[in-house]
Order: C-alpha cells, then sequence, then structure tokens
C-alpha cells in the first residue's frame, strides 16, 4: 500500500510492432550498455555464419540469406544485457549485504553487469566473498560425494545452455547416479512435447521458415511475437505477401499480431505496417480447445462427396482414432464451443472456411498461452487434431509449430536433458560410455521443490537461469531453496535466485554466448544449437571476456564432474573439454541423428535434423498418427464473481530478465507492478486507471496475497486480467499444474482483485 507518488506512464496501445521506434530503442540499449565499439561489433555478429547464435528466443535464422543486421530489438537488448562493459567484482559483493540486494529491483540487479570471478556466501554470512575455482569444485566435489544417495543432487538447467555443455551435464548427472534433470522445458513447453508426442510421435514441431512462407493459413495462438520472438513477424509478412492469410487468437490485442513495419524494408522505414491478422479472435482465458472443437465440428458437418474437406487418403493410410474423435465433435454443440470460447459461431465459422480454403495448407503456432494450461496436452492434441483431418503435415506449407523461447532449450532436450529420458537414449549412453545409467525417473521442476522442501540437505546446482523467478509459488520456491546444503549458480549475471541460498551459496561465472572461448593451447572453440525448427548451427563467440576468471560452461560443467565422480575408462573429463570437437565425436557416439556432428554443423548454416513426422513416419507405439478424443472442458471458478489471470512478460524483459522499465506496444511507461483488466471489470469493483489494487489468488482452500498492483484498462475479455511475471509469480500455486505435463498453470490462475 504504497503512497509515493508512481512513475507510471499510460499511452494508447500500438496497433502494429517494429519499424523506426525498434530500431531506435536497439541502439539506445546497445550503445548505452556495452558502447559503441564493443556493442557494433556484437551486433555485427549476431546471427552471421560464422558469428554468434542470439542469446535470446530460439526463432531460426534464413537457410539461404544472412542480412548484415540478422536481429530483432529483444535480441539487440540480449546482447546489450551480455555485452555490457559493466562489472560485478567481490568489491561489489563486500559493498553490498545480500538483504541490501534483496531490496533491489531485477532490473537494478541486471544493469550491474558481469559476473567476473567465483564467490561464495557460507552459513550465517550477509555477505558474499572471493573464492578460487579451486577450493569452490573441492567444496561442491565434497558434498555431493557426501549425500546420503545419488537422488539428493537436483541438476536444472536454463535453455540458454549450449549443446556441449548440455550433453557433459547430463552425462556428468547420470554418471553420479541420478536422473534428477529438471530443466525450464518443465516450465514452458512440456505440453508440447508430451502432446505432439502422443499423436504424431516426435515432440517438436514439423515445419520450416518455407514451410511458414508457403501456408495458405497460420493461425498463431497463445503468443505474442511482437515481443517474444519479433523476427517471426517477417516470416508472417511474407505468408501475408505471398496469398496467405494469418489469425490471431489471443485474449489480448497485441500489436505484433496486428501488424508490421519491416525495419529494414523503406516502407517499413517509414512506419508503414503491413497488416497481418485477418482474424483477430479474443479467446476466452483458457477457451482454446473449444475453439478447435468447433473447427473439426465444422469439417464434419461440411464435407461430402461433391465438396471433399477431409484428407481421407492421409487418415486411412495414416491415422487411427477417427471415429471416437468425430464422434466427439458431432455431439457437442455449438452452444458450447461458443460459451467455453467466448467466440460466436459466425466467427468461427469464418475461421473454419480460412483453414479448409485453398489446399489446405495449415500451420498451427503456439506459445506459453496454449502451454501453461490444466487442459494444455489436451489442447496440443485437439490442434493436431485438426491438422491430421486435413492431412496438414508432412507436406509443404503444412504443419505445427510450437514457438520456442530459450535459444537452446530444444537442443538441451536433444542431448538429454530430461528426467524422463527413454530406455533407448539410455541405452545408448550406457554402450558409448560403458556405465550403467539410472533407470528410475527423476524430479522435474515442481517436483524439485517439493523434493527439497520435504527432504532438507539436498545440493541444487543450476547451469544457468534464474530459477526462483521462473518457478511458480515464489515463496514457497525460495523456502526450498533455503533448506538446501548447497545451492550453485553457473552464470554469466547477478539474479534474485543468486541471493536466496543454502546452507551454503555459490555461484560461478561462466562466458556468454557472444564471448571468446578458448580451450586447450589457446585454441578458439565454438558451440552449437538447436533452433525451434530443429536446424543445429554453430555459435562462435568473438568479445574478449569480461574477466580471465570466468570460465566456460563445458569447463564449469567438466571440472565439476572431474570432482564430483572423477574419469572413467571411457571418460576423460578434462581431456573431453580441451577441443570440444571431442565432445560433439562423443555426442556422435552416443545420440541418435548426429553422425558426422564435426563434419556437418561446420557446413554454414547447421543442418536440419531428422524429424519423423515431417516424413510422415510416426515413432507412436502403434505407428500411426492418433487422433485423440479428450473431454472438452475449461478453467471453472470457484467463485463465479473472481477472474482468471495470466501472467506474461514486457516487452522490454525477456523470460526473467528485464531490460528495462517500459512495455511500448501495450503504451506502459516506467512501471511493472500493472494489472491488465477489461473497463467494465474494472466499473464493477469501484477500480479506477491506474488506481492500485490487491490481487487474491485462489487455490482450493490456499489463498495467497499480493497489493501494489495498478490497474490498466484495456482491450480484453471480460472476465480476464494479466499481470506481468515474475512479479506475480508468487501468486501461482505450486500444485496448480497441467494434466500429463506437470506444467505450472501460470496463464490460468483465479483471482480477486479490490481497490485500495
Amino acid at each position: 500500500m504504497s503512497s509515493e507518488k508512481s512513475n507510471l506512464k499510460v499511452k494508447e496501445a500500438k496497433s502494429w510492432a517494429a519499424g523506426v521506434p525498434a530500431v531506435v530503442s536497439s541502439m539506445r540499449h546497445v550503445m548505452s550498455t556495452a558502447g559503441p565499439i564493443r556493442g557494433t561489433k556484437a551486433l555485427l555478429e549476431l546471427n552471421q555464419y560464422d558469428g554468434f547464435d542470439c542469446p535470446s528466443c530460439a526463432w531460426p535464422d534464413p537457410d539461404d540469406h544472412r542480412a548484415a543486421s540478422e536481429f530483432c530489438e529483444n535480441g539487440a537488448k540480449a546482447v546489450a544485457s551480455e555485452a555490457t562493459s559493466k562489472q560485478v567484482t567481490d568489491e561489489f559483493f563486500r559493498k553490498y549485504s545480500i538483504s541490501d540486494l534483496l531490496e533491489k529491483s531485477d532490473y537494478w540487479h541486471d544493469q550491474q553487469g558481469r559476473l567476473t570471478a567465483p564467490m561464495v556466501r557460507y552459513a550465517d554470512s550477509e555477505h558474499y566473498q572471493s573464492i578460487s575455482w579451486d577450493d569452490a569444485f573441492a567444496l561442491l566435489g565434497k558434498e555431493l560425494k557426501a549425500l546420503d544417495s545419488p537422488n539428493d543432487g537436483i541438476f536444472y538447467t536454463s535453455g540458454r545452455a549450449s549443446n556441449e555443455a548440455a550433453f557433459l551435464y547430463q552425462l556428468f548427472v547420470r554418471h553420479f547416479g541420478t536422473n534428477n534433470l529438471p530443466d525450464c522445458s518443465n516450465m514452458c513447453h512440456e505440453s508440447s512435447g508430451s502432446g505432439l508426442s502422443a499423436s504424431i510421435g516426435v515432440g517438436k514441431g514439423t515445419v520450416s521458415l518455407d514451410d511458414i512462407h508457403e501456408a495458405d493459413c497460420v493461425i498463431c495462438i497463445g503468443q505474442n511475437p511482437g515481443t517474444n520472438h519479433p523476427r517471426m513477424l517477417a516470416s508472417l509478412e511474407r505468408t501475408v505477401e505471398n496469398g496467405g492469410t494469418v489469425v490471431a487468437i489471443n485474449p489480448l490485442k497485441e500489436a505484433g499480431l496486428i501488424g508490421f513495419a519491416h525495419p529494414q524494408k523503406p516502407k517499413g522505414m517509414l512506419n508503414q505496417a503491413t497488416p497481418l491478422a485477418s482474424q483477430y479472435l479474443q479467446v476466452k482465458a483458457n477457451g482454446d480447445m473449444a475453439i478447435f472443437r468447433a473447427v473439426g465440428k465444422y469439417i464434419f458437418e461440411n464435407h461430402s462427396a461433391e465438396t471433399p474437406i477431409l484428407d481421407t487418403d492421409f487418415i486411412t493410410e495414416h491415422t487411427e482414432g477417427l471415429e471416437a474423435y468425430q464422434q466427439l465433435c458431432e455431439q457437442t454443440s455449438w452452444d458450447s464451443v461458443c460459451e467455453l470460447s467466448g467466440i460466436t459461431k459466425e466467427e468461427l465459422v469464418k475461421l473454419a472456411q480460412s483453414i479448409t480454403a485453398k489446399d489446405k495448407k495449415l500451420i498451427t503456432c503456439w506459445a506459453m498461452g496454449i502451454t501453461q494450461q490444466r487442459n494444455a496436452v489436451a489442447t496440443i492434441r485437439e490442434i493436431t487434431n485438426i491438422h491430421l483431418l486435413l492431412g496438414a503435415i508432412g507436406r509443404p506449407g503444412a504443419g505445427v509449430c510450437p514457438v520456442r523461447g530459450h535459444s537452446n532449450v530444444q537442443g538441451d532436450r536433444t542431448m538429454g536433458i530430461y528426467e524422463k529420458a527413454s530406455d533407448a537414449f539410455l541405452d545408448k549412453l550406457d554402450q558409448a560410455f560403458d556405465f550403467k545409467s539410472p533407470r528410475e525417473h527423476g524430479y522435474d521442476v515442481v517436483e524439485s521443490i517439493h523434493a527439497m522442501h520435504q527432504s532438507p540437505g539436498k545440493i541444487f546446482v543450476a547451469l544457468g537461469g534464474n530459477f526462483l523467478q521462473a518457478a511458480p509459488d515464489t515463496e514457497y520456491t525460495a523456502e526450498a531453496l533455503q533448506k538446501c546444503k548447497i545451492t550453485c549458480h553457473i552464470a554469466t549475471k547477478l539474479n534474485r535466485s543468486h541471493l536466496v541460498t543454502g546452507e551454503i551459496g555459490l555461484i560461478l561465472p561462466c562466458l556468454g554466448r557472444s564471448d571468446a572461448d578458448l580451450q586447450e593451447d589457446d585454441k578458439a572453440q565454438f558451440i552449437t544449437c538447436e533452433n525451434s525448427m530443429g536446424i543445429v548451427h554453430m555459435s562462435t563467440g568473438k568479445l574478449t571476456p569480461p574477466s580471465i576468471h570466468c570460465l566456460s560452461e563445458p569447463m564449469i560443467v567438466a571440472r565439476l564432474a572431474d570432482a564430483a565422480v572423477g574419469d572413467t575408462e571411457k571418460v576423460k573429463w578434462l581431456h573431453l573439454v580441451g577441443d570440444y570437437d571431442r565432445i560433439r565425436d562423443a555426442v556422435t557416439a552416443s545420440i541418435a541423428d548426429f553422425e558426422n556432428f564435426n563434419e556437418r554443423v561446420r557446413v554454414y548454416g547447421g543442418f536440419y535434423l531428422y524429424n519423423s513426422a515431417t516424413e510422415r513416419e510416426w515413432e507412436t507405439s502403434n505407428k500411426k498418427a492418433n487422433f485423440s478424443a479428450d473431454t472438452l472442458d475449461a478453467f471453472e471458478l470457484q467463485n463465479k464473481n473472481h477472474l482468471i489471470m495470466q501472467t506474461l512478460r514486457s516487452h522490454d524483459q525477456y523470460n526473467t530478465t528485464v531490460y528495462g522499465l517500459h512495455d511500448r506496444y501495450r503504451g506502459i511507461g516506467s512501471e511493472r507492478m500493472i494489472v491488465f483488466m477489461n473497463p467494465e471489470d474494472m466499473s464493477d469493483r469501484s477500480i479506477k486507471p491506474t488506481q492500485e489494487t490487491v490481487i487474491k489468488s485462489y487455490w482450493k482452500e490456499e489463498v495467497r496475497e499480493l497489493s501494489g498492483f495498478k490497474a490498466i484498462p484495456y482491450d480484453m475479455p471480460r472476465g480476464c486480467v494479466a499481470t506481468y511475471f515474475p512479479e506475480a509469480n508468487p501468486l501461482v500455486p505450486i500444485n496448480s499444474t497441467g494434466i500429463e505435463s506437470n506444467t505450472p498453470t501460470s496463464k490460468a490462475v483465479e483471482v480477486s482483485i479490490d481497490p485500495i
């Protein structure tokens, strides 16, 4: 209940994205943070064939031609943040106690600069202090060996870790004796993997950039590409220019789905935008499944011999389960799909007609607006049902496209960062390295948090990320971390997770994606990444690292493995990390589809991994693509007077990293404690624009509360509200998770909102 004057500035929301304002914002961040020389060098190397991969999102680079400025505004912000000339030294930690730092904002933390030396916080100390690398690894190795069980170690991975670091990490953890490999996928696209694997036998997307350009209809549902994947807008523009249509399905009106002014084209430089979404469906929170059930219903009602819509040849040859799904569609009433989705029958029919027009080249793209729901897996399978009806998978211009966030989150999973790796994966690993990896499933993120609560004394190691701020139920997660023996974070910059420690806290500073990496005999190394479309490619840092005391992620993992496990007959950790070609040879020996990894990845642009669904080969138990027949439902409030809250990002952040305090496209300046509301919902509760509110969330008998959120009227359906994360994460219940995926349901939280 602050009485201080707010710095909040509110303007009208934008109706298009990018253009000159994006260029100005990019350059302002780069020049003010990295400086003109270092910043310009970084931008010119970003996403180039012989440069480094963007540390922001996982949207792919073009196969054929790279522009000199092959980056977007938020990619520039990410590089500016990493390439900053500011440094966090041991003097910084002498100046600021942990209590002092906890009072600072996430934005302030990021602004302090790069970590430069390993630090330790001992029990009962209020300050971090310097520790040598040798002592840090000796401490970790000793304490890991002293655990009662390998399963008392929890090894988290951020999606920005390279393939090489991720491969070594999972190999070390499994040699250590556990599958406790939670990662950020558990909190975002786990639902995509679960849903797609059951339907088509592969847990990733099936399209390329060329497919998107060629599509008749691209549906963007539950995502905001203007902020989260800005380079995607150029692809959607090409879809429209080639005669295709774009349909947006999202509760909030978002500028990047409405129009795009390409900043590298003359028209875009004049801020003249290409209209994108020809239809914009403002779905109720969690009403997405109903929309696709309506499309299925329309298809069955309108298919006939005279006007065929179903791809009967594809269905007959490649699928199973049509009859049960058809029966469900026929039994579902139009009234029910309209009620659950909040969309009229006329608009739903228009959508179905857009999908089934022309050659039925349909691509559906989604992100966390879909995956962070209780019924996310069922919804993704419902989406896939439509593609199976139309044969819109495994042919040009058609397929499914879960749009990943972190730049290598998909690659980390390919490398084995998974708490439930298949027996086939583990068998191949065992054969290559002559050991017996554990078969008991490990903890995912939510299970890890519970495990730290229930059995104190664990050791938590994070390869990147900001676990505390990314996880749900922040206070509960903080308590879990504080019950650990050691919490260790491998990181480039300070974040809040480093300030909530176990009995001992360690910060190990690593090289960033943009930093030059020299290993054995001062030989320059490159790492590799896999993007959202399954392309594995090189990334070579070129900038001078912030400190000689920063080690690469692969080196840190190798030294940790050396201290905690030691060499085996087949694995010499420090030898492997001396030249990353040796790591990639180990990948070739143990992971499918990586034959001749070192040779293939050196080809400009890299190589596509084999995707069975793209080839219409179905790696499911019955070797068919499977229709689902899930009961149609949507989020139900315990109290009809409550609202449904979703958390989302501002334009000045990427995941939990806050680059600034503005949300330009939504018209918000200098403030993050925001709740977007339908104007009528505000009026019903006597809440005035910009008035501070208290938000309470409800899960069964549990109530959580936060205050100080300023209400902003916004174009969104009644009953829906939106807040920024991580500020609102304390309201997300730890036990409210997706069916099958166990993903926190950050897009559907029951809340009440009252004025202060």
